[in-house]
C-alpha cells in the first residue's frame, strides 16, 4: 500500500474507528495473444499506431467466435478492453463489405459520444462512417446518416420508437445489418431489461423480413448468470467469454463507517460529510479522485463541502473539484470530461452516469457513498480507481440495512459473487405492448413465434378480441390510427401511465405507472426525480397528470396503506427450512389511506394526513410461506415477528438479484384467508412480475440466512433502518419485533 493511502486510512482509526476493513488486492499480469493474422491491414495499422501490438486473450477469443458467426458476450472487468473486443469483428466486416451496416446500442448518450470519439480516432477515413443517432440528432442530420453512415451509435429508446417502426426509412440499413453491439448489457435488467429484450426481438423480426440476420455482440460487467441473462435479452443462445486476460494494478479496498451517534435509532454521522472530507484529504495529497453519489443533490452537496475544505488548506485548488450529473448540457459535460482527462481537475463527484465505460482518464481513487444496490455496480465504480498504478477504493456506508450488513461482514461484500440479472420478456403486461408494436411494424403470423417467443401469436389474437389489433389476409395488424411505440415507455411495466409535469416550467419530468401513482405522486407527496425533490400539488388520474413544483425543505413523505394478496395460481411448492414454501401468481390489492411527513435527518413524524383513494389491484408473481406452530410457539408478538421477518427478507433480496428494494413488495399476516395459517408474502412490485421473487424462491435458504445475519448482527435493541425498518412500509413500520423475527429465522434455519 502506498504511503499516501496509509495516511488517509489512518484517519479512520481512534477509539471509535471509522475504518472497519482494508485489504490490498494484488496486481495481475496481462495475458497476451497476437493480433489476428487475417486482420485488415488498415485496422492493423490503426492499432499499431495507437500502441496496440497484441490483444488480451479474451479479445482474441471474442474475435475467433464472432468471426465464426456466433452471438458473443464478453463478460470481464472494468478497463479490460471490451470496446476493442467487440469492435474488431464489427470493423473488419465493415471494411470487408461496403454494403454492411452495424448498430451500437449504448444505455446513455454520454457513452455513445465516447464511443464515437474513439471510432473517429482510428483514422480509417471513409471506410468507417459512424453517426450518432439519438434524440439530440436533428431531422436533417438523421436523413444524412441513414443515407451515408455504416455504423449507427444509438440507444434502445431510439431503436424502439425511431428505427423498428420505420422500415420504410431504414430498409437499406436493416437489410444489410450484420452486427448489433449491446454495450453495458448488465444495465438491461428488471422492467427496463424486459422491455429491451422485446425491442431486440422486434429488431430481429424486422431484419428477417428484409432478409438479414444480424449477429449480436454484447459487453457486460460480471454477473452470476451471463449465459441465461444474455439469451433472455437477445432471444437466442449467446456464447460467453469471461476469462479476463487484461492486466490489473494493485488496489486497496476499504469499508468506512461513519460514527454511530445513537445506538437505539441507528443514526450515524453523515456519510456525505465523511466522503467530502476524504476527497479533500486525497486532493491535498495530489491524488485524482472520483466519488459516486446516488442523487444529483448528494453530488452537489459533496462537491460544495469538499471544495470548502480544500480551499481552507490549499486555495489554489479551489477549482480542482467539480460535480458531474444529469441536467448539464452536453457541452458542459464534454468540458468536464476534457478537464478530467487533461488533469485540470483533481476530483469529480458524479452520479452513476460515470459508472459506465466512458473514458475519463487515469484516476487514483474511487469513493462510493452508500452501497449502490448491487455488487456488480460497486465493482464498476471501484474499477475506476488505479488506472495509472496502485489504486484506492472506498465504500462510505450509510445507515441502510445492506450497508450495515456489509460493514459487519466486509468479506461478504468483497468475496461475494455478483448478482443475477433478472429479466422476463414474456411478462404479460410488458409483452402485450410490444406485440402491438410488432403488429404495427409488419403483419403478425404464427411463424413469428420463432423470433418473438412462444405464445406471441396467441397473445396477438387476444388483442384482436380486445379491438387493439385486427385480422387481415396477411396476418394480424395494428387496428388504430395512433403509434403504439410512442405510447409504450421502456421503463414502466404498464402501458397506462401518469405524466409528472413541473408546473413552474411545463417540463415533463417522467411518467409513473397508474397503479403506483397514488403511492408516489399523491397530492402532498415529495417526489424525487434524478435526485431532485418536488412537491406534488395535484394528481388527476382521469387526465393522467401529476403537477409538481421544485421543493427544498428538509422533510419527506411516507404513505400509509393497506395490502391484501389473493393467490391466483400455484406454480411450484417445496418444503424448505421447516416451512411450506410456494411460488405462483397473486393479485395484490393496495389502498393508500394517508401519509406522514417526516423530518430529515431524524425521521421523526411532523404530522399525518388522510387520503381518500380507491383501492387498486394488480397481478404479479410472489413467493410465500406458512409458519407452523412448532416454529412460532412462544413468540410474544407474532404479527410483529412476521412483519419484521418480511422486511428483512425484502432488504436482502437485492443481494441475489440485480434489483432495488423498491422493486419488491410484501405482506405478512397472522391468518391469511386462503392458507389459514400465519403467512409471509414477498412479491414483485411491478404488474405482471419480472422474475425477481422466482429467484428468491429458488435461493430461499440463502435468502433466509442473509436476513438472519442482518438481524443478528445489528447492534440496535428494538429495530432500526439498518435492520427491520423500511422506508416504503405501508404500515409505517408498525408493529415490528426484531427479536421475534430473529428467533423465527434462527428456528427455520435450524430445521
Amino acid at each position: 500500500m502506498s504511503r499516501v493511502f496509509d495516511d488517509i486510512l489512518a484517519l479512520g482509526g481512534g477509539a471509535e474507528p471509522r475504518l472497519v476493513y482494508a485489504e490490498t488486492v494484488p496486481a495481475r499480469a496481462a495475458q497476451g495473444a497476437p493480433l489476428p493474422a487475417d486482420l485488415d491491414p488498415r485496422l492493423w495499422s490503426a492499432l499499431v499506431g495507437a500502441g496496440i501490438t497484441e490483444l488480451h486473450t479474451h479479445q482474441a477469443e471474442v474475435w475467433r467466435r464472432a468471426r465464426a458467426g456466433a452471438h458473443v458476450a464478453v463478460i470481464t472487468g472494468t478497463a479490460s478492453g471490451k470496446t476493442l473486443a467487440y469492435g474488431l469483428p464489427v470493423l473488419q466486416t465493415l471494411l470487408d463489405d461496403r454494403h454492411a451496416r452495424a448498430i451500437y446500442l449504448a444505455p446513455t448518450k454520454a457513452l455513445a459520444q465516447d464511443q464515437a470519439r474513439g471510432l473517429r480516432e482510428l483514422g480509417l477515413g471513409r471506410a468507417l462512417r459512424p453517426a450518432l443517432y439519438d434524440g439530440d440528432t436533428d431531422r436533417g442530420a438523421r436523413a444524412v446518416a441513414r443515407r451515408h453512415a455504416n455504423l449507427f451509435l444509438t440507444n434502445p429508446d431510439m431503436l424502439h420508437v425511431g428505427i423498428c417502426p420505420h422500415a420504410d426509412r431504414w430498409g437499406d440499413v436493416l437489410a444489410n445489418l450484420t452486427h448489433v453491439v449491446v454495450d453495458e448489457a448488465h444495465v438491461y435488467r428488471g422492467v427496463f431489461g424486459s422491455h429491451v429484450a422485446n425491442v431486440l426481438r422486434r429488431l430481429r423480426r424486422v431484419c428477417a423480413g428484409l432478409g438479414a440476420s444480424p449477429r449480436f455482440l454484447l459487453a457486460s460487467a460480471t454477473m452470476a448468470n451471463p449465459a441465461e441473462a444474455m439469451r433472455a435479452l437477445v432471444g437466442e443462445p449467446v456464447e460467453i467469454v469471461s476469462a479476463d486476460g487484461a492486466p490489473r494494478p494493485a488496489r486497496t479496498v476499504a469499508v468506512w463507517n461513519p460514527t454511530l451517534l445513537d445506538a437505539d435509532t441507528g443514526e450515524r454521522a453523515s456519510a456525505v460529510a465523511e466522503a467530502a472530507a476524504l476527497i479533500a484529504e486525497l486532493v491535498a495529497r495530489e491524488q485524482r479522485v472520483i466519488c459516486f453519489g446516488r442523487t444529483r443533490r448528494t453530488v452537489e452537496v459533496v462537491q460544495r463541502i469538499a471544495r470548502e475544505a480544500i480551499v481552507a488548506r490549499a486555495p489554489h485548488l479551489a477549482n480542482a473539484i467539480a460535480p458531474y450529473r444529469a441536467g448539464y448540457t452536453p457541452e458542459q459535460r464534454r468540458e468536464l470530461e476534457r478537464r478530467l482527462v487533461d488533469g485540470e481537475l483533481r476530483a469529480i463527484v458524479a452520479t452513476n452516469a460515470l459508472e459506465l465505460g466512458i473514458d475519463i482518464g487515469l484516476l487514483d481513487c474511487a469513493i462510493t457513498i452508500g452501497f449502490p444496490g448491487t455488487v456488480a455496480s460497486l465493482r464498476q465504480q471501484w474499477g475506476r480507481a488505479g488506472r495509472r498504478g496502485e489504486g484506492l477504493a472506498v465504500l462510505v456506508a450509510s445507515a441502510d440495512a445492506l450497508d450495515q450488513y456489509f460493514v459487519r461482514h466486509p468479506l461478504k461484500l468483497l468475496d461475494r459473487p455478483v448478482e443475477a440479472a433478472i429479466l422476463d420478456h414474456a411478462s404479460p403486461e410488458i409483452r402485450r405492448a410490444h406485440i402491438a408494436c410488432a403488429a404495427y411494424e409488419a403483419p403478425l403470423t404464427v411463424n413469428d413465434d420463432a423470433i418473438l417467443g412462444e405464445g406471441a401469436h396467441a397473445l396477438a389474437s387476444d388483442l384482436v378480441a380486445e379491438g387493439l389489433l385486427r385480422e387481415t389476409p396477411a396476418g394480424i395488424t395494428w387496428a388504430r390510427g395512433s403509434f403504439p411505440a410512442g405510447e409504450t415507455s421502456l421503463r414502466s411495466s404498464s402501458s397506462i401511465g401518469v405524466a409528472i409535469v413541473d408546473e413552474t416550467t411545463g417540463v415533463l419530468l417522467g411518467t409513473v405507472e397508474a397503479g403506483r401513482a397514488v403511492r408516489t405522486v399523491h397530492e402532498g407527496a415529495v417526489y424525487l426525480h434524478l435526485g431532485e425533490a418536488y412537491l406534488v400539488h395535484g394528481l388527476d388520474l382521469d387526465d393522467g397528470v401529476a403537477r409538481v413544483q421544485p421543493f427544498a425543505e428538509e422533510w419527506y413523505t411516507q404513505v400509509q396503506s393497506t395490502t391484501m394478496t389473493e393467490v391466483t395460481a400455484h406454480d411450484s411448492r417445496r418444503r424448505a427450512i421447516g416451512v411450506d414454501l410456494e411460488f405462483g401468481s397473486v393479485a395484490v390489492t393496495e389502498q393508500v389511506v394517508g401519509f406522514q411527513r417526516r423530518a430529515l435527518p431524524s425521521h421523526t413524524v411532523i404530522d399525518s394526513t388522510d387520503l381518500g383513494v380507491p383501492p387498486q389491484t394488480f397481478p404479479t408473481q410472489a413467493l410465500w410461506f406458512t409458519v407452523p406452530d412448532a416454529l412460532s410457539q412462544g413468540l410474544d408478538d407474532l404479527l410483529g415477528t412476521l412483519h419484521a421477518a418480511e422486511h428483512a427478507l425484502i432488504s436482502v433480496l437485492p443481494l441475489h438479484a440485480m434489483c432495488d428494494r423498491w422493486d419488491i413488495g410484501g405482506l405478512s399476516t397472522n391468518l391469511h384467508p386462503q392458507t389459514g395459517r400465519p403467512t409471509i408474502f414477498v412479491y414483485d412490485g411491478h404488474p405482471g412480475g419480472i422474475g425477481l421473487t422466482r429467484l428468491g424462491y429458488r435461493r430461499f435458504e440463502a435468502l433466509a440466512a442473509d436476513a438472519r445475519d442482518v438481524l443478528r448482527d445489528c447492534p440496535c435493541s428494538d429495530g432500526c433502518p439498518s435492520c427491520v425498518q423500511s422506508p416504503k412500509c405501508g404500515n409505517l413500520n408498525e408493529p415490528l419485533s426484531k427479536d421475534g423475527a430473529l428467533q423465527l429465522l434462527q428456528r427455520m434455519l435450524a430445521s
